[in-house]
This record gives C-alpha cells, sequence and structure tokens, in this order.
C-alpha cells in the first residue's frame, strides 16, 4: 500500500528553521517527482518546492526562495524540506506529493504536518 508520512512540523518562533521529512513506501520512490505544497487557513494550497529527480534542479515558489531547500535521498525514499528564516507567513500545514514522472502511474498524497511560526 503506498503512503507518504510528513514529520518535523512544530511551533518555531520567526527566524528559526524547521526540517520536514517526507517518508514514502509502496511505490517506485526513484520513479516520482516530489513537490511540497502548503495550504494556510483560508487559503487556497500552494506549491512551495518540487524535484524532480536526484539529478534535477529544484524549483521553488518565490516567496520561499532563498529560504528553503529542498532535497531528497532515493536510498531512503525521502524527501526533506529544509525551511530557515521563517517568517508568520510561512505558517500553514506542509503537505508532501508525489508525482509520477511517466503515464500509467498515480499520484500520492500525505497527510500533512503542521507549521506554525510565531512568537
Amino acid at each position: 500500500q503506498a503512503q507518504l508520512v510528513e514529520s518535523g512540523g512544530g511551533l518555531v518562533q520567526p527566524g528559526g528553521s524547521l526540517r520536514l521529512s517526507c517518508a514514502a513506501s509502496g511505490f517506485p520512490f526513484s520513479m516520482y517527482g516530489m513537490v511540497w505544497h502548503r495550504q494556510a487557513p483560508g487559503k487556497e494550497r500552494e506549491l512551495v518546492a518540487g524535484i524532480p529527480s536526484v539529478d534535477s534542479s529544484p524549483v521553488y515558489v518565490d516567496s520561499v526562495k532563498g529560504r528553503f531547500t529542498i532535497s531528497r535521498d532515493d536510498a531512503r525514499n525521502t524527501v526533506y524540506l529544509q525551511m530557515n528564516s521563517l517568517k508568520p507567513e510561512d505558517t500553514a500545514v506542509y503537505y508532501c506529493k508525489a508525482n509520477p514522472r511517466y503515464v500509467g502511474y498515480r499520484s500520492y498524497w500525505g497527510q500533512g504536518t503542521q507549521v506554525t511560526v510565531s512568537s
């Protein structure tokens, strides 16, 4: 059974850091692009960062460029989101998603992890 499990969320003060992890199982991780989304209260879900494969360049939404870093470890079937210089507007539920790079495969979502940036 395919599964994505996020961890690492929590409460942090402005300017602080958190590292989110998303552990995958039940599907061929290396054949999937991995993406982090977030959804703040009352707002639509937005793409934060993505990394198509271990050899490709990551992409970021403008609001997190220079502060967030996405990476993946295909040996551990895990994708990470290192978040530095956090701001209150980064407060949201963060979700990881697996997007298939080939036709015929489905995508998967994790259950989300809460990140709250507040003093």
